[in-house]
Parts: C-alpha cells; sequence; structure tokens
C-alpha cells in the first residue's frame, strides 16, 4: 500500500459479517445506495455490489482517485469494463474465480436435463391436470460441446462425468491440453459444431465472443440440438436464436438473455422450445459464503503487501 493513512474499504457486505478481516483497515459497508458511506476519493479496495448492474457498478469510480483494487463477486468483469478509463493507472481489476463455479455448474446440469427431459411441458401439464406421458431424451450417450472452457467450463464438465455422455469437447480462448483431453480454439468451431447434441456457453463477454452465436454458428448445430447459455446474453445473437426456435429445428435453456432483464411483451419469452430462468447462474446459497471468503482472503493479502489474486486487467 502506498498512503501512511488508513486506507478505506468499500464492501458491499457488513464487516462484522466476514471472518478474518484484517486490522487496520477502515471498512465502510456500500450495496449501491444512493448516497456514499464515504468519501470515494479515501477508497483503496473497492469490492464491487453484485448484481446490481453496470451503472451501480462503474458510478463511484470517477471519484476514487486512490483506489489500487476493484474487486468484482462475479465471473465476468463486463458490468464495470465501461468504467476502467476513469481509473488511474496501475489499478488491479480482479474477478470472482472460485466464487460462481458450483452454482453455475449445478444450473447448467439443471437446464439441460430439464430441457431434454421436457421439464417446462410437465410444468405446464400439471398446471392443466394433464398426464404428459411420453418419450424423451436423456442426456446418455449425447456428444456435449462446453464453450468457454474456465474454471466454470471445468466445473461444468465435472458434473456431466456421472451422466454417460458419448463425448465431451472443448473450447477456449487458447489451445491446451487438460487430463480429460484438449482443449480446442475458436477457429475450431466449424468442425465441432455439427458433432453436438448440446452446446454449452461459459464463456466471458469480450470483442471475440460479442455475437459468436450468429446465424453461421447455428446454423452448424444439428437438427435437435440443444443450446444453453449460463454465459452472457451478449455472446447470442438474439434475432437467430429465435428464428431457429421458431422454426423448431433446435432448442435452447438461457439463464442470460439480450436484452437481459428480458423485458414483458419480447418473443423469447413465447418462443417453442426455449427454457428461461432469470439470470440465476450464481445466486444461490452457496454464494455468499464463497464470496465472503474470497474478500477476506484477498483483503489479507492487500494488507501486508502480498498480491491479490484472480487478477485479470491491470489499468494502463
Amino acid at each position: 500500500m502506498t498512503s501512511t493513512k488508513t486506507p478505506d474499504v468499500w464492501m458491499p457486505f457488513p464487516a462484522d459479517e466476514i471472518e478474518g478481516l484484517p486490522e487496520g483497515l477502515n471498512y465502510h459497508f456500500w450495496d449501491g445506495a444512493q448516497d456514499y458511506p464515504a468519501d470515494p476519493a479515501h477508497c483503496a479496495f473497492y469490492v464491487v455490489p453484485y448484481m446490481k448492474g453496470s451503472q451501480v457498478a462503474v458510478r463511484p469510480l470517477a471519484g476514487m482517485a486512490q483506489v489500487q483494487i476493484v474487486q468484482t463477486l462475479t465471473a465476468g468483469i463486463d458490468h464495470v469494463e465501461p468504467g476502467l478509463g476513469l481509473l488511474p493507472a496501475g489499478v488491479r481489476l480482479c474477478n470472482a474465480k472460485g466464487v460462481h463455479e458450483a452454482s453455475t455448474a449445478e444450473l447448467t446440469l439443471a437446464l439441460i436435463l430439464a430441457s431434454l427431459r421436457g421439464f417446462p411441458g410437465f410444468v405446464h401439464g400439471q398446471d392443466k391436470e394433464e398426464w404428459r406421458a411420453g418419450f424423451y431424451p436423456a442426456l446418455a450417450d449425447k456428444s456435449v460441446l462446453i464453450v468457454g472452457y474456465g474454471s466454470i467450463g471445468a466445473a461444468i464438465e465435472d458434473r456431466l462425468e456421472p451422466f454417460e455422455c458419448a463425448r465431451v469437447a472443448r473450447v477456449a480462448r487458447s489451445a491446451r491440453t487438460t487430463a480429460r483431453g484438449p482443449v480446442h480454439t475458436l477457429d475450431d468451431l466449424p468442425a465441432l459444431l455439427p458433432e453436438a447434441d448440446v452446446v454449452v456457453l461459459s464463456t466471458p463477454l469480450n470483442p471475440s465472443t460479442q455475437g459468436l452465436v450468429s446465424a453461421e454458428f447455428l446454423a452448424a448445430m444439428p437438427d435437435g440440438a440443444l443450446l444453453v447459455n449460463v454465459a452472457r446474453g451478449g455472446v447470442v445473437d438474439t434475432k437467430s436464436l429465435l428464428l431457429e426456435l421458431e422454426s423448431g429445428r433446435l432448442r435452447a435453456a438461457l439463464d442470460v438473455t439480450d436484452p437481459e432483464p428480458l423485458p414483458a411483451g419480447h418473443p423469447l419469452w413465447h418462443a417453442p422450445n426455449v427454457l428461461i430462468t432469470p439470470h440465476v447462474g450464481g445466486s444461490t446459497s452457496a454464494f455468499e459464503p464463497r464470496a465472503k471468503r474470497l474478500v477476506a482472503g484477498q483483503l489479507n493479502r492487500f494488507a501486508i503487501g502480498e498480491p491479490v489474486r484472480n487478477v485479470v486487467r491491470t489499468t494502463g
């Protein structure tokens, strides 16, 4: 730390609710309220409020002239990126790797299984007191393609393992080899998509993935394939997806949408063969204890001058 003044820390949790916080820091609770808890100019470590949107996340940044660390509680950082140009050089932006893997992977499996086994239809049938027996697809023997093979993608594959999938293929920004097999690059998608019964999106939203799931991407998927998006809505071209859903050729299970929140009257709400959840991949009982452990660990490193973890960007 560069100043002799006791640094301020802004967090969306009260300090007395987090075990193991270091002494010697001034803790302020701020969860996106209109009024700030202290002068932003004195903030050295800013923990961004969770799921409050980009406008809230970036609002205090212009005044944070002494901030050294910006810590998100999300795996993605797209909601704070619009404000990074307001910060001084050398500020480290950290994501929440380790916080959301379990919850997001759980939801991914739930979306896959619910979609394949026809759960939305069963719910509608229950509402109408209809017994909708039939023969439904299984996850067993399906080929799954995970697009975005970071820690969340790997956690998804961990949970796929007991389901007897025929194949799991992996795609990430850089090619590499894992204990489970090769990781391909985005350039390999044209060869991989035609073999994928289920395509899972768990990639960050950035210039290389904005609109990645285009009309061409979707056209390469086989008839009857399922698209599962637990990444960001902007990874998918919504108009192109709607055309495929309305034709009945593809199915989708979406935890994120573009636009988001999905407004009333949007055609995606009532498109055939789609299951929508309201961006709840990380919003479970598993979030808070993991988030608090992350914050405590990062602040302990910060307090003694050790490097913080999960640095994904340094302002220049």
